[in-house]
């Protein structure tokens, strides 16, 4: 499998022949981002790249650092550190994930270029919209998830821009409100944007009620805004799922602005976390920007 030495390529390529994501998916998705948590219904079906064994390949070809295998029983919240192994490889997990107890991603799928034009050519029908609102697509990403009957993907936060494709197997993702302090602290926006801490987060089990559930089945997928708790459980089957990602200059606003608060917060102050979309966070995110080239973040 042969790999790139590109991995954030920029050119897009144009939308595959009729589309993955039907017309009502894309004006949903107009109209949702980049603040809401939405479901849209997509085509990516029994693509060839997608299939269990051609995943088991990509998962031998990719390097060590794109990849993460753990067991799958696992509760809502736990640290990163705490998370057992399971003793596989990655080919026998993902071959075996039926009966594996196992939960799997493949990151930055975008190295082998069959994947990149995939990701490239998804990312493209959405970019009409996404130019329109946050600007540019920065750094688009592919990550692929596979995961035995059962499993947990813990609570945490993300800072791309995400839609989750559900490809084989159904799965429930239950997420918070993006922004929201009761769900995930300033300091630990501050701690993960400032290179320190984990995106894994604390739960608490009076979260619970707080939470939206979403059930994806096969064709559907669901668009996650940037840093929007949540934790997903897997059905009573094993899944399949492709995650397609982008930072905009908007979202690195808010990276720099949390980054920033980190600074002033060790100087004794409390700082207001930034504000959502669309606000744009520039003057703390230059005043970050600038400290970070003077060397004194």
């Amino acid at each position: 499998m042969t790999m790139t030495d590109q991995p954030h390529p920029a050119g897009f390529a144009r939308p595959t022949t009729g589309g993955v994501f039907t017309d009502d998916a894309k004006a949903r998705f107009a109209l949702c981002y980049p603040e809401t948590a939405h479901i849209l219904n997509h085509g990516l079906l029994q693509h060839p790249l997608l299939e269990l064994e051609s995943l088991a390949q990509l998962g031998e070809a990719l390097p060590e650092k794109s990849l993460e295998y753990n067991r799958g029983d696992l509760p809502i919240g736990i640290r990163p550190e705490d998370v057992p192994k399971t003793g596989l490889s990655i080919g026998e997990t993902i071959r075996g994930i039926d009966s594996a107890n196992s939960w799997c991603v493949l990151k930055n799928i975008e190295q082998v270029p069959a994947y990149r034009d995939l990701l490239m050519s998804l990312l493209a029908e959405l970019r009409d919209v996404t130019d329109k609102t946050t600007g540019a697509m920065l750094r688009p990403e592919g990550f692929i998830f596979v995961s035995s009957p059962g499993s947990m993907t813990p609570y945490h936060f993300d800072p791309e821009h995400n839609i989750l494709l559900q490809l084989r197997g159904w799965k429930t993702m239950t997420v918070f409100p993006a922004g929201d302090p009761r769900f995930a602290a300033p300091e630990a926006h501050e701690a993960y944007h400032s290179g320190g801490g984990p995106r894994n987060l604390p739960w608490d089990d009076g979260f619970a009620p707080h939470g939206t559930d979403y059930r994806l089945d096969p064709g559907q997928a669901i668009f996650v805004p940037v840093m929007a708790p949540h934790y997903v459980r897997n059905g009573d089957k094993p899944s399949i799922s492709l995650s397609i990602t982008w930072r905009s200059e908007w979202s690195y606003a808010e990276t720099d602005a949390h980054a920033m608060n980190s600074v002033l917060r060790k100087y004794g102050f409390r700082p207001s976390p930034p504000r959502r979309y669309p606000v744009n966070n520039l003057v703390k995110s230059y005043g970050y920007r600038a400290l970070r080239k003077l060397g004194l973040d």
